[in-house]
């Protein structure tokens, strides 16, 4: 792997639960992220997946400042961003940009589409000289696809693919080197979702960019990620390249997920097993112990209610040099295929 241009370490972040009005008691704390650690390499894409409420989007703001973390570190170029503010921040936050869920809510309905895109170059004069800026707008919107005569248009005007192209120009104004995508292709139609994701991979060749995308859709992530991340109930249970974690899944969180993706083809949908999880996801403000998936995992045993497992290559998968050696937070960590190969996932 390339040298890491960003490193997270044992990234938490708790909100805390109070009780009463004046006088204000902590007597709990939301465990939204608990422990995430994972590096990105220039030039790469790594994708988080998990269901909602895993502390996904968390992690996003975390990375782009726009949360500050409880605990952890975040490094960049070797320098931990959480200890930064004035200057230096905002020198770091010109390299690290982000591309927002919502295409209808991250755009100010009060600005044209030239101050949306060209608001960074306020706050990052040196970028673009004043007489500069107009062309600069419409050379963005030229890169994401977009009519440079649509300068002047307000954001109800444009669609929601448009939308979130606007604010995909608005990410690469400032040339930054990682940008951060929080699931910025489920509030879109599945057609103008593929558009966006291929815009997203020509942009990563031309502009050199390295991504962090989020996202629901396992095939979305597949298609435009070099790694895959796995989380769940604030922490990531499982890591590796895409083919790792898609044809040789350990964790049986990952396996789960993986067997409730659509498979098109009806002869390999008969073929393949789905896996079932019983109950519902417990709640970050009073997880389990040791493991958090434990409550809802067929492999449960009382190891597992009394150490929280390390995410590392599993025992049985650290000699051999397969797919099945990646970092996999389970005690009983075992390869399993769960998506047959011709299901056309990715």
């Amino acid at each position: 792997m390339a040298e890491a241009i960003l490193e997270v370490r044992d990234l938490v972040k708790h909100y805390p639960l109070t009780q009463g009005i004046l006088f204000k008691k902590q007597i709990g704390a939301v465990k939204a992220v608990d422990g995430v650690s994972f590096d990105l390499a220039a030039g790469e894409t790594l994708g988080i997946v998990g269901e909602s409420g895993c502390g996904k989007s968390t992690v996003a703001k975390m990375l782009v400042n726009l949360e500050r973390p409880t605990a952890g570190q975040i490094k960049y170029k070797g320098e931990d961003i959480t200890r930064m503010s004035g200057r230096a921040l905002k020198a770091v936050r010109r390299n690290i940009q982000m591309v927002f869920q919502d295409p209808y809510t991250s755009l100010n309905p009060r600005m044209t589409v030239g101050d949306i895109i060209g608001e960074p170059y306020e706050i990052h004069p040196e970028v673009a000289p004043k007489g500069s800026r107009r062309q600069k707008v419409q050379d963005l919107l030229d890169v994401v696809g977009l009519n440079p005569e649509y300068i002047n248009r307000y954001p109800h005007q444009f669609s929601g693919g448009q939308r979130q192209r606007i604010g995909i120009a608005r990410g690469l104004a400032l040339r930054p080197e990682i940008i951060v995508a929080d699931e910025p292709v489920s509030a879109l139609d599945v057609s103008v979702q593929a558009q966006v994701v291929n815009l997203l991979d020509r942009l990563q060749n031309e502009f050199s960019l390295s991504y962090v995308f989020i996202a629901h859709d396992l095939s979305i992530v597949r298609h435009i990620s070099d790694r895959v991340g796995v989380m769940y109930l604030g922490r990531i249970v499982e890591i590796g390249r895409d083919e790792q974690i898609y044809d040789h899944p350990t964790h049986p969180y990952t396996q789960a997920l993986l067997s409730a993706v659509p498979v098109p083809d009806p002869s390999a949908r008969e073929h393949r097993e789905r896996i079932i999880l019983t109950g519902d996801v417990p709640s970050p403000a009073n997880p389990p112990s040791g493991c958090p998936f434990r409550t809802r995992c067929w492999k449960a045993q009382e190891r597992c209610a009394l150490e929280v497992p390390l995410l590392v290559v599993p025992a049985e998968f650290r000699l051999a040099e397969g797919p099945a050696h990646h970092p996999s937070a389970c005690h009983f960590a075992e390869e399993k295929r769960v998506v047959p190969p011709d299901a056309g996932l990715g």
